[in-house]
C-alpha cells in the first residue's frame, strides 16, 4: 500500500510538470537564454561522465542550432569568458553536478537513488565567476539523456523528426523559464520494441540505405528509442544476427544507453541465425536439449561471454528452433521439468561467467504460447527472474497475475503485438492498432502489477509509429492517460508532430483512421466482409473512408511545404491506402452480386476493381518517392491475394466477372418497408430510449439509460474503442473480493420498447478480451430481461488458437447470444451486470425476428428524451 501511494503521488506530480511548458520565444527579463538572436548558450559536460551524457549533449548541439540556426558550443572546462552555461550531468558521473548538490545549489532529493529520473532547473552563481546555469541532471546517464531529450521535445524537435520528416519548429531565440522541473521515476523499469517481420519492408529498405541492418541505421534507432523516453530493444532478428553481423552494433547500444535484449525464442543474447550458421561447431548440430545439452551450453555460453560487459536483459529458457514448439518429451509435465533443468543451466552459465550470483543478473522467461502452459501447470521458476507475459499476438492479454498474488522480486512483464506473421492471417502493412484497444489492455496488466518490461512488437517500426509513441508514453507515465482522455492524446501528438494550428483536426483525422482501420486488418478483407444488401452497411463503410479522405485531403492542401512529407506518411497515406482497398472489395462485391443475375452493371463494377488494384500501387509509389527516396521498399509487404495466415509469393488482383450477354442492366435496390414502435415510447418517458425496427432493436452500449455503480466499482466509457465508436466497461475496485451474488454487482440498464413480444435473441458484442484469470467460466456477464432470472454468460472460456478465437480476432468482436421471452409488447428493461474488469462492451441487439446478417449489426435505434 505504501509504495501505491507514492507511486500515485510521483505520478502525479509527473503530470502536474509535465503539463507545464517550460521554453518561451522572449526574454521576460528573467529567462534564461538557450538561444539568443545573437548566439547559443555554451552546453558543459564533465569530461568523465558517461558516454551516453556526452552523446546527449552533442545531439542536443544539434537540435539548438537546427531550432535556432545558432550552434552552441559543447565544453569540457568552465574558463572566465562563460558567464551562462548549460551544465549536462548525472549525478554519478558529474564532478559539477555533485558540488552543486553539496552545496545546496540543487535539489536532488526527489531523484537520489532513483531509476532514470531527472530535473531542470536554473541556478543563479553555480560557481564562481559564472552568472546563471541550466542544470539538466538524471538520477544515472539515462535519466540525464531523458532530461535533455526533453528540453529538445519542447524547444520544437520531434521524436520522429529523422524517422518521419517531420520538421523542427524554427525560433529566433529560445529561452527556459526560470524554476525547477523534476520527472520522477517511469511506471514501467523496461520500456522496449521488437523490430520483426522486417522483411520485405525494413530488410530490403535497409541494405538500399545503409547496406544493411548495421550500426550506421541502428544509431538512428537508438537515438529514437531514448527520444521516446525506452530504454530497451529487441534488434531485428530473421535473417539477422545483431552482435554478429556488426561488431559495433552491441558497443554503440551500450553508449547510447540501450538495454539488449533477445526475442522470447532467442535465449543467452544469441541470435536464431548464429545456431543457423555456426550449428555445426556445436555437437550434433541439433536444437535439441535432451540430444545435444552439450553443444546448446556451449553455444549459449560463448553467446553471453561475448556480451557479459554490455547492459543486456537476458533471455532463458527455450523454445524450439526457428519459434516452434519445442521437442516433445512424451508429457507436458516432461516438457516442463526438462524447461526448469535448462533454466538451472543457463543460470548456472551466467554465474560461471559473471562470478556472481545469477540474481544479479537481469533475466526474462517469455511465457509465449505452450511456454505459458507449462507455467500454468507449476513450471517453477527462481523468484528474480521477470516473468513476461504475452498476449494472443493479436493485442488481446492470455494471463494477468492475479491481484493479491506473492510480490515477485523480478515481477512481471508483457510481449504485445502491433504486427504478426501467423493465424489466422498475418497483418503487417499498415497501423491498425487502436490506442483505446492498447490502453485498456496495458492499463488493465498495469493494474495487476505487471510493471517490470513493456515489450511491443512494431514490426518494420514504419508505420507503427503513433502507437509506438503511446506505448512508450504509457510506459513512462501510465495514469497520465485514463478512459476519458485518450481523444487527447491524438491532438497532443499531432500537435508534437505539426505544432498547434492543425493539431485538432490532424488529431480527429487519426482518431477516426483508427476506428475504421481496427474494425478488420486489411490483409482479411474480402468482397463479404461487409454486407451489400443489408442495412446499407458496404456504402456506409465507403462512405466513412471517402469523406475521411476528402477531410484528409483538404488539410494537405491547407499545411504548409515543409510539412508535407510527414503528413503524407503518418496521416494521409494510411487513409488513401487502407480506403483504396476496401473500395476494391466492395467494387468487387457489387461485381459479384450483378455477375450473378447477368446484370450489365457487373461490368463497370470490374472496371473499378481494375482501377483500384492499379491505384494501390500508385499509392505504394507515392509513399516510396518521399523525400528523394528516403522511404523505399517500406511499402513492399503484401496484402492482396491472401488465402491462408501466410502472404501469398505474388500479389494479384481478386479475379472479377463480366457478363456478356446482359439480360438486365438495372442497379439494385434493397429498400424494405420500414416499420418501428418509436411512437410507443410515452411521453413521459425520459432518458436514452430505444425501439424496434424491422423486428430488431440496436442499442450501442454507451446509451445506457441507467446504470449503477458500487463505491470505486464504476462504468465508464472508453473513447473511440468499439467499432463504431466508444465502448463501456466496469472499472472494478480490484483490491475487493468478489460478491456473492451477481445481482449485488453494478449494472447498466437499457429501457426498450417494442411492438412484439414472445421469444427474442440478445446479442451482446465485446471486446475479444481473453481469459486472463486462468479460471473455468472465463470473465463473466449476466443479462435479465425484465424480472426474469439472470442468466450467466462466459465471455471467453474458449482457448486461444481456437476456430472460436479465430473468429474474435479476425472480426474484432466476441459476440455471445441468450434467449429470452417478452410476455408482452411495450416496455422492457435489459440489464447487464458483471465485476470482472476486461468485460468491454460495444453494442447489444435484440432480435425479435427480423435481423438480417451483416458485420456491424444494424445502426442504433435510439431516442433521446
Amino acid at each position: 500500500m505504501k509504495r501505491s501511494f507514492l507511486t500515485l503521488v510521483a505520478i502525479i506530480l509527473c503530470f502536474l510538470i509535465k503539463a507545464q511548458h517550460f521554453i518561451a520565444e522572449k526574454n521576460s527579463g528573467a529567462n534564461f537564454p538557450i538561444a539568443t538572436v545573437s548566439k547559443a548558450t555554451s552546453i558543459y559536460v564533465d569530461p568523465a561522465d558517461d558516454q551516453l551524457v556526452h552523446k546527449a549533449a552533442a545531439l542536443l548541439q544539434k537540435d539548438i542550432e537546427a531550432v535556432t540556426g545558432k550552434k552552441p558550443a559543447v565544453i569540457g572546462s568552465l574558463s572566465k569568458s562563460e558567464k551562462q552555461v548549460i551544465i549536462i550531468g548525472s549525478l554519478p558521473g558529474s564532478a559539477i553536478i555533485k558540488s552543486l548538490v553539496a552545496k545546496k545549489k540543487i535539489d536532488v532529493n526527489n531523484i537520489q537513488d532513483q531509476w532514470e529520473a531527472f530535473r531542470l532547473q536554473t541556478v543563479n552563481t553555480p560557481v564562481a565567476g559564472l552568472q546563471n546555469a541550466l542544470v539538466i541532471v538524471g538520477s544515472d546517464r539515462r535519466g540525464t539523456s531523458y532530461g535533455v531529450f526533453e528540453l529538445s521535445e519542447q524547444l520544437g524537435v520531434s521524436p520522429w523528426h529523422w524517422w518521419a520528416d517531420v520538421p523542427v519548429k524554427k525560433r529566433p531565440a529560445a529561452y527556459f523559464k526560470n524554476g525547477s522541473y523534476g520527472y520522477s521515476s517511469p511506471s514501467v523499469k523496461y520500456r522496449g520494441i521488437f523490430i520483426n517481420d522486417e522483411e520485405p519492408a525494413f530488410g530490403g529498405w535497409a541494405r538500399e540505405k545503409f547496406g544493411g541492418i548495421n550500426s550506421k541505421m541502428y544509431e538512428h534507432m537508438f537515438e529514437l528509442i531514448l527520444r521516446l523516453k525506452g530504454n530497451y530493444l529487441w534488434p531485428a532478428m530473421w535473417g539477422k544476427a545483431f552482435n554478429e553481423d556488426d561488431e559495433v552494433n552491441p558497443r554503440l547500444a551500450d553508449e547510447y544507453g540501450i538495454v539488449m535484449g533477445t526475442s522470447h525464442h532467442e535465449p543467452m543474447m544469441r541470435a536464431q541465425k548464429e545456431w543457423t550458421v555456426h550449428k555445426k561447431e556445436y555437437g550434433n548440430a541439433a536444437w535439441n536439449y535432451h540430444t545435444n545439452k552439450e553443444g546448446l551450453q556451449k553455444f549459449w555460453e560463448d553467446g553471453f561471454r561475448r556480451n557479459r560487459s554490455f547492459d543486456n536483459m537476458v533471455t532463458i529458457g527455450m523454445r524450439g528452433d526457428g519459434d516452434e514448439a519445442m521437442h516433445d518429451m512424451g508429457s507436458m509435465k516432461a516438457n516442463y521439468e526438462q524447461l526448469e533443468g535448462i533454466i538451472k543451466d543457463q543460470r548456472g552459465i551466467i554465474e560461471k561467467i559473471t562470478g556472481k550470483p545469477a540474481k544479479e543478473t537481469p533475466q526474462v522467461w517469455a511465457l509465449y504460447k505452450e511456454v505459458q502452459e507449462y507455467y500454468d501447470m507449476g513450471m517453477k521458476v527462481p523468484d528474480d527472474v521477470t516473468l513476461l507475459l504475452c498476449d494472443d499476438n493479436w493485442g488481446n492479454i492470455r494471463r494477468l497475475p492475479a491481484v493479491n498474488a506473492p510480490k515477485r522480486k523480478g515481477g512481471y512483464g508483457i510481449y504485445y503485438h502491433f504486427d504478426y506473421v501467423g493465424g489466422p492471417r498475418s497483418y503487417r502493412w499498415l497501423n491498425t492498432n487502436n490506442i483505446a484497444r492498447v490502453w485498456e489492455q496495458m492499463n488493465l496488466a498495469y493494474d495487476h502489477g505487471v510493471d517490470k518490461i513493456w515489450i511491443v512488437n512494431v514490426g518494420d517500426l514504419k508505420p507503427m509509429e503513433l502507437p509506438t509513441s503511446f506505448f512508450l508514453d504509457l510506459a513512462w507515465n501510465v495514469k497520465k492517460w485514463n478512459a476519458g482522455n485518450l481523444d487527447s492524446y491524438y491532438t497532443q501528438w499531432a500537435a508534437r508532430q505539426f505544432g498547434n494550428t492543425w493539431a485538432k483536426e490532424i488529431g480527429q483525422i487519426m482518431k477516426k483512421y483508427a476506428l475504421y482501420a481496427s474494425r478488420r486488418k486489411p490483409e482479411l478483407l474480402e468482397a463479404r466482409t461487409y454486407s451489400i444488401e443489408n442495412y446499407n452497411e458496404a456504402n456506409r463503410i465507403s462512405n466513412d473512408w471517402n469523406n475521411l479522405l476528402r477531410e484528409a485531403d483538404q488539410l494537405n492542401e491547407k499545411i504548409p511545404e515543409a510539412y508535407k512529407n510527414a503528413f503524407y506518411q503518418l496521416v494521409l497515406h494510411p487513409v488513401k491506402a487502407y480506403g483504396n482497398l476496401q473500395n476494391m472489395y466492395i467494387a468487387l462485391a457489387w461485381n459479384q452480386y450483378y455477375a450473378k443475375q447477368n446484370n450489365a452493371l457487373a461490368n463497370g463494377y470490374a472496371d473499378q476493381v481494375k482501377q483500384l488494384y492499379i491505384k494501390d500501387s500508385i499509392i505504394n509509389v507515392e509513399y516510396h518517392q518521399l523525400n528523394g527516396g528516403k522511404w523505399n521498399h517500406m511499402m513492399d509487404q503484401k496484402r492482396i491475394g491472401y488465402t491462408s495466415w501466410s502472404e501469398p509469393r505474388v500479389q494479384r488482383m481478386p479475379k472479377v466477372s463480366y457478363v456478356e450477354s446482359p439480360g438486365s442492366s438495372q442497379s439494385a435496390s434493397f429498400t424494405q418497408a420500414s416499420t418501428t414502435s418509436a411512437s410507443l415510447i410515452p411521453a413521459t418517458a425520459k432518458g436514452n430510449l430505444f425501439y424496434e425496427k424491422d423486428g430488431y432493436v440496436a442499442i450501442n452500449a454507451v446509451n445506457y439509460t441507467r446504470k449503477k455503480d458500487i463505491k470505486n466499482s464504476r462504468w465508464k466509457s472508453i473513447t473511440g474503442l468499439a467499432r463504431e465508436g466508444d465502448a463501456l466497461a466496469l472499472f472494478p475496485d480490484l483490491s475487493k473480493n468478489a460478491l456473492a451474488d451477481i445481482i449485488q454487482a453494478p449494472y447498466v440498464e437499457y429501457e426498450v420498447y417494442t411492438a412484439g413480444k414472445g421469444d427474442v435473441e440478445i446479442q451482446v458484442l465485446l471486446s475479444p478480451t481473453l481469459n486472463f484469470q486462468n479460471t473455468k467460466t472465463g470473465l463473466q456477464y449476466a443479462i435479465t430481461v425484465n424480472d426474469d432470472k439472470p442468466q450467466n454468460v462466459s465471455i471467453n472460456p474458449e482457448s486461444v488458437d481456437s476456430r472460436t478465437w479465430s473468429q474474435w480476432v479476425t472480426n474484432n468482436v466476441n459476440i455471445k447470444t441468450t434467449k429470452h421471452r417478452l410476455a408482452a409488447a411495450g416496455k422492457q428493461i435489459i440489464r447487464i451486470y458483471t465485476q470482472d474488469p476486461g468485460v468491454v462492451i460495444h453494442k447489444i441487439i435484440i432480435n425479435l425476428g427480423g435481423l438480417k446478417p451483416s458485420y456491424l449489426g444494424p445502426e442504433e435505434t435510439l431516442l433521446k428524451k
